[in-house]
């Protein structure tokens, strides 16, 4: 498989990996300058030259996501008899430098409602590197001429237009955010009740004031969710400093949390990776 191909696919399986490059040679090597690979926990694909060049490259990348390691990192390497040579011996005779790029695994956000709200995070959000699910019951509100703005967006961005909208609770990735802020109280309680008896889901954040939740917490403890279950919805939504109710002030205050809450996610899992080395 091309090398483009394989990050496509990590991408699409939501797994982490690193992109391996040759991005210099001097004198003789197997590949030349610009040759690619991508390396995953347990996977390889395309090749930088072989031999002991490309082992020592597949070692330290794997060590990279075993680690979370996020920030790149460059191996100077010499292809001569007297070089240091754990994977068998490369005299080719030349000096190489390899860049490792780690890729990791995109947060994934699925937003209830494309409302004003709606469509202000989505632009927001979509100037980062997640999977981006925008889901309405409305199909005027994902079309593309709404979606527009979005047209270059870094993150990956899947339209639902889904008439009964918890069906697509069961479509988005494992560890995904939700948000909860259809034009519907009766469709986002719905949404809360399906959330709730999802247990892939990463976080649910229902958008709307105290009078609103306590009437949903009532509802939904009498469809059998307990206190305990209950606690995995978060309302209000977003950073409580920023008390402005017009939609962009919303959707910033919202987005800021969401970011804060990806950070505290790398970390944690840079330090479970370490912890799971280590034992």
């Amino acid at each position: 498989m091309h090398w483009l191909a394989a990050v496509e696919r990590l991408r699409r399986e939501r797994r982490a990996g690193v992109l391996v490059t040759l991005v210099s040679v001097r004198g003789h090597s197997p590949r030349e300058a610009g040759a690619k690979m991508v390396v995953s926990v347990d996977d390889a694909w395309d090749s930088i030259g072989g031999g002991n060049l490309e082992a020592t490259a597949v070692a330290r990348a794997r060590t990279m996501v075993a680690e979370g390691v996020l920030v790149p990192e460059q191996l100077s390497l010499s292809l001569n008899d007297k070089a240091r040579a754990e994977h068998g011996q490369q005299c080719c005779g030349g000096e190489v430098v390899i860049l490792l790029e780690p890729l990791a695994v995109a947060p994934s956000v699925a937003i209830f409602g494309m409302g004003h709200v709606g469509l202000e995070l989505a632009r927001i959000l979509a100037r980062h590197d997640l999977e981006l699910h925008l889901v309405d019951s409305r199909a005027d509100h994902v079309s593309p001429r709404r979606l527009a703005p979005l047209d270059d967006a870094v993150a990956r961005v899947h339209a639902h237009h889904a008439p009964v909208p918890e069906l697509v609770l069961g479509q988005v990735p494992h560890g995904t955010h939700v948000l909860v802020m259809t034009h519907d109280h009766a469709e986002d309680a719905a949404l809360c009740d399906s959330a709730l008896r999802c247990s892939h889901l990463a976080s649910i954040g229902l958008i709307g004031s105290s009078a609103k939740w306590s009437r949903f917490r009532k509802r939904l403890a009498a469809e059998g969710h307990s206190a305990e279950t209950l606690s995995r919805i978060t309302t209000p939504i977003g950073l409580p400093e920023l008390t402005g109710k017009d939609p962009a002030t919303i959707a910033v205050s919202v987005a800021a949390d969401l970011v804060r809450v990806f950070e505290a996610e790398r970390s944690s899992a840079r330090v479970d990776d370490r912890q799971q080395v280590t034992t």
